[in-house]
């Protein structure tokens, strides 16, 4: 089954070519990639890839299309497109390319750093923003570049989950 993927600005066609126990060949676009990966905790899983060990947390956003991806160094946002979604998102006029880019934390939490104002030009990868929740710090980082266009929330402030905190355009 192939899906389309879109993480942060970039979408890919993603196959599952084959599954067995743990090992999984999966197709990204036309190269294929070989993963030993395992669930170690609820949203939380191993991955080995090409002698690489990687940490991955998902977590479910609104909607069952959307995910939070988070490694230790970078934040990711996570969207299986399929006709459904395309379908939506005609009605509404948005396409995929134009969509603002609103950081959120996907669960309540408190602000722990703002490293960034509005008017600020942030970098593909640059961290915008610290939460802390669950006992965790996370860093959010731009998923790609632009202007910060507005700061909704400050440090300090306690959060809900999925709560917009910062839009970048």
């Amino acid at each position: 089954m192939s899906l389309e993927i879109r993480l942060n600005d970039r979408l890919s066609n993603v196959e599952l070519v084959s599954k067995e126990s743990n090992k999984l060949l999966i197709k990204v676009d036309d190269k294929l990639y070989e993963l030993d990966m395992i669930k170690v905790g609820e949203g939380m899983y191993s991955i080995l890839l090409e002698g690489k060990s990687y940490n991955v947390e998902i977590i479910e956003k609104d909607s069952a299309k959307q995910y939070n991806v988070n490694t230790p160094g970078k934040s990711y946002d996570l969207e299986i497109i399929d006709a459904e979604t395309r379908y939506l998102m005609s009605r509404k006029g948005n396409d995929l390319e134009d969509a603002d880019n609103i950081i959120s934390s996907p669960m309540p939490g408190k602000i722990v750093k703002i490293p960034v104002k509005a008017g600020d030009k942030v970098e593909t990868g640059q961290t915008v923003i610290i939460v802390s929740a669950m006992k965790m710090e996370s860093e959010y980082k731009a998923g790609n570049t632009g202007i910060v266009k507005e700061v909704h929330v400050s440090e300090g402030d306690t959060i809900e989950g999925n709560q917009p905190l910062i839009t970048i355009e």
